[in-house]
């Protein structure tokens, strides 16, 4: 056991040794105690400096010995570059601030931006303020509603009452019975779903659609414990969300327990997203509306792709149901295949129960992330064709694994750094 020990080294130890030579010029980088911030790791470190896609020998959260000094010296290296971006990250909040700028989290929007200013002009210079401005319009200039517009409508009194009214009125309103016909009548989804990752068949999935099966497989949502089963809600069963006035990436409630302004915050926040959007009282109507509806979306297509995940998505919580080839097959070798699984699940019980608690409820992660993604694309009405159904399925499950491996690893690292 010692020698294992001795063969590794914490990569979060390494990353804040190597971080800590860089001294006092990267601080508007790092937090409180002198290590990089969880966002500068994520938007800087990983994907421009250590880049360990391509080199995987940093990727893991206990790097080999012989690669230890590899990894230092990276960082040490970019130093010059890595302190003109703390340089430019602080120009950049300062016009901010005096445009009284407030969407966005600054981290998130700026930190590559400044990395690139950084390699291109070095320190920021005489001109930095104009450069800063014109980064800044190019950000926040964008066309589109904004955070700061949604929750200005919605808390105005003058829209507040009509707003409540509509809610109440949506959820009061008698819900659509399921399809009348036999289940045996309605085009069953396995058959899609075992061809859909090569040959999807286009007049399966219109039939599909034309028999609501999408909406039909939601006729269980409000019985008690269904939802919360499928990760969607904290609650026995969804309720009728409240208007709300603000809301936070990082603690958004799970998309049954959000707001109408939890629902539509983060798509607000990314510049790129809110392109094209509607108006924000259309897309506060709008979403009022998609609240009350089957699986709490709008478009059957979306609800039906909702309904294929779920059915896709139970061979990674239990055993193998799906054939050959089939999408459940594909996206339970996909986990399979997953080495953090499976360290995961080795793990004695006294593990981080995060980190067990991850892998335990994959599939529960999976239908939030579907969830949110069909919801995304419904407000860009960008629909889901029967070609587009594998890639958003396999898609969601890469984005969860992502997530869940850059969760282990950094509690791996602060137990090391512990």
């Amino acid at each position: 056991m010692s020698t294992v020990r001795a063969a590794t080294l914490p990569r979060g130890a390494l990353v804040a040794r190597a971080w800590a030579g860089l001294g006092a010029a990267v601080a508007p980088l790092s937090n409180a105690a002198g290590r990089p911030l969880t966002r500068t790791v994520k938007l800087i470190l990983d994907p421009l400096v250590l880049r360990p896609v391509l080199n995987p020998e940093f990727a893991s959260g206990a790097v080999a010995a012989e690669h230890a000094d590899a990894l230092t010296s990276r960082i040490a290296d970019a130093g010059p570059v890595l302190a003109a971006t703390a340089s430019w990250f602080t120009v950049l909040k300062k016009e901010r601030r005096r445009r009284w700028i407030t969407d966005g989290n600054p981290q998130d929007l700026y930190f590559q931006r400044c990395f690139e200013l950084a390699t291109g002009h070095g320190e920021p210079g005489p001109d930095a303020a104009d450069v800063a401005a014109a980064v800044l319009e190019e950000v926040h200039g964008r066309a589109g509603p904004t955070v700061a517009a949604l929750r200005d409508f919605v808390t105005d009194p003058a829209n507040a009452a009509e707003l409540t009214r509509l809610l109440d009125t949506a959820w009061d309103a008698p819900r659509p019975p399921a399809p009348a016909l036999p289940a045996p009548a309605l085009p069953a989804t396995a058959p899609f779903l075992a061809t859909c990752a090569v040959t999807p068949d286009r007049a399966l999935f219109a039939a599909l659609v034309a028999g609501s099966a999408g909406s039909a497989g939601a006729a269980d949502l409000d019985r008690p414990g269904v939802a919360l089963a499928h990760g969607l809600t904290s609650r026995d069963r969804p309720v009728r969300p409240e208007l709300g006035r603000g809301a936070s990436k990082a603690n958004l409630p799970r998309p049954f327990d959000r707001s109408i302004v939890e629902r539509l915050f983060a798509p607000l926040t990314n510049a790129f997203q809110r392109e094209g959007l509607a108006d924000v009282p259309t897309l506060v109507r709008r979403e009022i509306t998609r609240s009350a509806g089957p699986w709490q979306l709008a478009d059957e297509e979306s609800r039906l792709v909702v309904v294929l995940g779920r059915d896709a998505s139970a061979d990674l919580a239990g055993p193998p149901v799906g054939g050959p080839g089939s999408a459940a097959a594909r996206l339970r070798s996909r986990w399979e295949r997953e080495a953090y699984v499976h360290r995961v699940l080795r793990m004695p019980s006294a593990a981080p129960p995060e980190v067990r608690a991850d892998v335990r409820g994959v599939r529960e992660a999976y239908l939030r992330r579907l969830w949110v993604r069909l919801h995304g694309r419904e407000l860009r009405h960008d629909t889901v064709t029967s070609d587009q159904v594998w890639d958003v399925l396999d898609g969601v499950l890469r984005s969860v694994i992502l997530d869940q491996r850059d969760r282990l690893r950094s509690v791996l690292e602060r137990e090391a750094v512990a």
